[in-house]
């Protein structure tokens, strides 16, 4: 793959940092920036040397030069973006949660299709290298068949209900900031989508999800079971458990390092691949990858699985975002 693409950032925040960091790791730079205030985009085109800023948002999709639009907006704007990005064939890689429910997601995804461009959500545990190896462990037959996931994931948050995480009018919640890991995860290493749920959660004074127990169970009857918290830290831990041994992450959103431990004489083996810190570069490779038809490997089924059974719950939790009041591709 010779070709250099042009990389666009539709967002000034944290990860978009990340992104101009990681370019520059390679030597290379964003060809372009879009932020909803301009002051905020040339300072952040300042701060990395990218030579092109926009004056408003929507000179990005225009722009014939721009291949790939990397999107880290809250999310509840990315389906207009999307739609946006995707009709002007535009390649898009967009922060997770890649949109707020599955009929926005069916509705990007068709776009996608029909302008012929790859869309993809930014999810790490796609493209860690310690995923890969340790699905072909897995998939070895040495551990045995699957049984039962187990997942933590809880962030200490300041109780404020104007903050983006409990405030509602910006989708926040622990499921679509958190849950999608862990149930990116436990897609990763089930067979098929899990069919069967049951959950309870408990509610901010906001509406939105503070803390949630979830359990899933597929076709298979390959189990999870996932805790999730914006109230109380938990260690980012995931244990995969099979008959003959059980794997243990800890810090798996962008992990490096696993150990395996054996049922039968409890001996342990530590597996390492890929570094915590490369965790962009990882999606940036794929991503450039796809688009430029050598290898998908950006998993869009498994982020299409995960946003079906976020959509279900929250559905069953009685929780809608002011932006879903007026669709009707909520599903």
């Amino acid at each position: 793959m010779d070709k250099k693409y042009n990389w666009a950032t539709l967002g000034t925040g944290v990860i978009a940092n990340e992104l101009a960091q990681t370019l520059a790791v390679q030597g290379r730079k964003l060809y372009s920036v879009a932020n909803r205030t301009y002051d905020k985009g040339l300072a952040f085109a300042q701060k990395y040397g990218i030579e092109k800023v926009y004056e408003t948002l929507d000179e990005v999709f225009d722009d014939p030069e721009v291949d790939i639009i990397y999107i880290s907006t809250p999310h509840n704007t990315h389906i207009d973006f999307l739609r946006k990005a995707l009709s002007k064939g535009k390649h898009v890689l967009c922060e997770k949660s890649i949109t707020l429910n599955s009929g926005e997601l069916a509705e990007a995804v068709q776009l996608a299709e029909e302008n012929h461009v790859i869309l993809a959500e930014a999810m790490t545990i796609f493209h860690m290298p310690i995923y890969r190896k340790l699905s072909a462990i897995a998939d070895s037959g040495k551990l045995g068949e699957l049984k039962f996931i187990q997942m933590n994931f809880g962030s200490y948050k300041d109780y404020d209900m104007s903050n983006r995480f409990f405030s509602r009018s910006l989708a926040g919640g622990a499921l679509l900031d958190i849950g999608v890991y862990a149930i990116s995860f436990v897609r990763w290493f089930m067979h098929s989508k899990p069919d069967q749920l049951a959950s309870q959660v408990k509610l901010a004074p906001s509406g939105v999800d503070e803390q949630a127990g979830i359990l899933l169970t597929n076709e298979a009857g390959e189990m999870a079971a996932i805790a999730l918290s914006l109230h109380a830290k938990q260690p980012k831990r995931g244990t995969v458990a099979f008959d003959k041994g059980y794997i243990e992450l800890y810090d798996y959103p962008r992990g490096q390092k696993a150990v395996i431990t054996y049922t039968e004489d409890s001996s342990q083996e530590v597996i390492e691949a890929g570094q915590t810190a490369d965790a962009l570069a990882y999606e940036v490779a794929d991503m450039e990858k796809a688009v430029s038809g050598e290898e998908n490997t950006m998993h869009l089924d498994y982020t299409q699985d995960v946003m079906g059974i976020m959509t279900q719950l929250r559905r069953e939790w009685g929780l809608i975002y002011p932006e879903e009041e007026s669709q009707n591709n909520v599903q």
